[in-house]
């Protein structure tokens, strides 16, 4: 998506350690429009996959996700990185380690909200190592459901998760495929 490169290259910041900093737009400030545009190329890409259910990480992947889902028309679900007291029931849970705050969360959704008969598109802010998603794919299994696919607003294509994860005979369409980065440049990854 080239108009996300764009904004990439205009409003990102690339951070010590690989990190890269978009929080003037997806990360803490959120350009409403912008993800909005996104959901929508989302919905073009995955169209026709079947989807009855958008699955997510809480906090970051909240917001394409709902953009994802207000373009398809689609429930959006979002896996809770602590189990509160709000979350009654049964769940399933899993653990995924996040790159950019070295941690790891166990996730848990509740089991009243994935069944075995749908087919889910998975959708987050960020694919890196691909642990976050391998996390809500487990969820996904665990669910007897079935995974149609995975979309992310932007990849770090050296850091092969996306390519792992396309290995493994995953769909994966991210918006945006940084290739490389430095503290003063960004390459994407032309497909």
């Amino acid at each position: 998506m080239k108009a996300l490169e764009d904004k990439i290259l205009k409003e990102g910041t690339v951070l010590p350690g690989h990190v890269l900093k978009v929080a003037s737009f997806l990360n803490h400030q959120l350009d409403v429009d912008f993800i909005m545009e996104m959901g929508r190329e989302i919905g073009r890409l995955f169209r026709d996959c079947g989807a009855t259910k958008i699955l997510t990480v809480e906090t970051s992947g909240i917001p394409i996700a709902f953009a994802a889902g207000a373009a398809m028309h689609l429930p959006v679900v979002f896996a809770k990185k602590h189990k509160s007291s709000n979350l009654s029931g049964e769940v399933y849970s899993t653990v995924v380690h996040s790159y950019t705050h070295g941690v790891d969360y166990t996730v848990v959704v509740n089991k009243d909200f994935l069944k075995a008969d749908e087919k889910i598109l998975i959708v987050d802010d960020f694919l890196a190592n691909g642990k976050a998603l391998l996390g809500l794919i487990d969820i996904v299994k665990q669910a007897g459901a079935e995974v149609v696919g995975c979309s992310c607003a932007i990849e770090k294509g050296f850091q092969k998760g996306g390519d792992q994860l396309r290995e493994a005979g995953i769909r994966v369409e991210s918006l945006a495929i940084v290739e490389s980065m430095t503290s003063d440049s960004l390459t994407f990854r032309r497909v």
